[in-house]
């Protein structure tokens, strides 16, 4: 944690939180803010919010800077070289990245250490992509004319990201949207914005012009206030699928674009000749990653009724030995919820879980060796029916469903019983009937014996796991306009 304690350091020597057109600014007042370590409930550190004052000279300057700025008179080409700088900056930063999400909010060290490197992964590959994109394509008509098709950059983005993965969400975002040619105003979480105040640090190294980045920590108020300024363009979000609903109604109003990745309830469905020792190996880490605090985490694990009890015990054999404390240990697979409000929350479902009848066969509690901490202990139910709460509702934590089927129809529709479409999994011996079970699956991202995510394909959800896609060649569009242009 020594990484982030100086960095920390740094911080309040700075004395603020805003990173606002080129510069390190204070603040218009604000509320105190802190930066808590849930493992020990300590207070890291206590800072001011951005205030809808400051979002009106954050959005003033990143609209100067889109219009009559260099940003705008620089080439595709030239951008990317910007955004493989700050991939060279920020991968110089990787240890520091992964001690900021350990520390903020709780993510086993062995992963966010290795999940971080996707931060300077995302600038390079966009980078790369501003390079080589065909920003402009041309097409003769079938009648002879030409027509040229630009692709535009959509303008000032709101980029409005959560606490739970804050420096690889936010990477999504700034490297698609500067690459595009977009600025931006991020806001990130209240309680994790160490990782913004690095990569801003990074945009101030490499030299990206005033106004292109701006990065403004602050609560829902005044987020609220920044998805509705008029000058804004684009809203890019990551959380809830209640605030993603109700930030695609404030945009619907001026018909701002809007691109939301949101929650999930995904499925893991076992085949009956599935080989469970090999299913394990991804199930286990991703029905509860980072305490369950993904939302493309496996959470309901459906299962054929001749073999739920052989799964059911492999898997809770395997989660019964996981080890569960501090996360900056090199040996815990576990870590803490991120905070009071969520363990409160995660304990309300299992108090639902237990009072609608399904079995709790592991866990439920805190865990009695720790006596600090926002702890739970991984969780999992079973002879669960999809209409009960626990296996509707995403929870956000350590809980797992075990959900038994009949046949493959009955669990193509136990999968597709629920309002979210974001992720899931198919567990077969024979994988192309895999892949036919998972062409049936309403969601936007569906593994075949596993669980995989790259940031060179798109990620996103149906139903109300979101609109538009992140990553890949998809990702980028999402920051572009289309311009037809017929050469007469």
């Amino acid at each position: 944690m020594e990484l982030l304690k100086t960095e920390i350091e740094t911080i309040k020597s700075r004395g603020t939180s805003l990173f606002l057109d080129g510069k390190w600014t204070q603040p218009e007042g604000g509320a105190d803010l802190q930066v808590v370590n849930p493992h020990n409930e300590e207070v890291l550190l206590t800072y001011k919010e951005a205030t809808p004052a400051d979002i009106e000279k954050a959005v003033t300057a990143a609209r100067k800077a889109f219009e009559t700025g260099p940003w705008p008179k620089m080439t595709p080409a030239e951008r990317g070289d910007l955004l493989i700088k700050m991939g060279d900056e920020l991968e110089r930063r990787l240890p520091l990245l992964g001690e900021a999400w350990t520390g903020q909010m709780g993510c086993p060290i062995f992963l966010s250490s290795k999940a971080s490197a996707e931060v300077p992964e995302l600038f390079h590959y966009y980078g790369k992509m501003a390079k080589e994109f065909d920003f402009v394509e041309t097409r003769i008509l079938s009648n002879g004319m030409e027509a040229r098709i630009a692709r535009e950059p959509a303008g000032v983005v709101a980029a409005v990201t959560p606490w739970n993965a804050p420096a690889v969400l936010l990477a999504y975002k700034i490297a698609a949207g500067l690459a595009a040619g977009c600025t931006i105003v991020a806001k990130p979480s209240p309680e994790t914005p160490v990782d913004a105040w690095i990569m801003a640090e990074v945009a101030e190294m490499v030299g990206l012009p005033a106004g292109v980045l701006n990065i403004l920590p602050a609560g829902r108020e005044t987020g609220d206030y920044l998805i509705r300024h008029p000058q804004i363009d684009k809203v890019a979000f990551t959380g809830s699928t209640a605030a993603g609903k109700h930030i695609a109604k404030t945009c619907m109003d001026r018909l701002a674009r809007v691109s939301l990745e949101l929650g999930g309830k995904s499925a893991a469905i076992v085949l009956e000749d599935a080989d469970i020792g090999q299913a394990l190996q991804s199930l286990v880490p991703y029905s509860m990653p980072i305490t369950g605090q993904v939302c493309f985490s496996l959470t309901r694990v459906l299962v054929p009724e001749s073999r739920k009890d052989e799964v059911l015990d492999a898997y809770t054999g395997v989660i019964g030995k996981l080890n569960v404390g501090d996360p900056f240990e090199e040996t815990t697979h576990m870590g803490p919820l991120s905070m009071q409000r969520q363990r409160d929350r995660v304990e309300g479902y299992i108090k639902k879980g237990r009072d609608e009848g399904a079995r709790l066969v592991m866990g439920g509690g805190r865990p009695k060796n720790l006596n600090s901490g926002f702890y739970v202990e991984p969780t999992v139910f079973a002879d669960v029916d999809n209409s009960m709460t626990i296996a509707q509702e995403e929870i956000f934590g350590p809980v797992v469903s075990f959900i038994p089927y009949k046949d493959e129809d009955e669990a193509v529709r136990i999968a597709n019983d629920t309002t979210y479409g974001l992720n899931g999994a198919v567990y077969a011996g024979d994988k192309e009937h895999g892949y036919d079970v998972a062409r049936r699956i309403r969601t936007g991202n569906i593994t075949v014996n596993g669980l995989l995510k790259s940031i060179e394909a798109p990620f996103g959800g149906f139903k109300q796991s979101g609109m538009g896609r992140e990553g890949g060649p998809e990702g980028l569009m999402s920051y572009l306009e289309t311009k037809t242009i017929y050469m007469g």
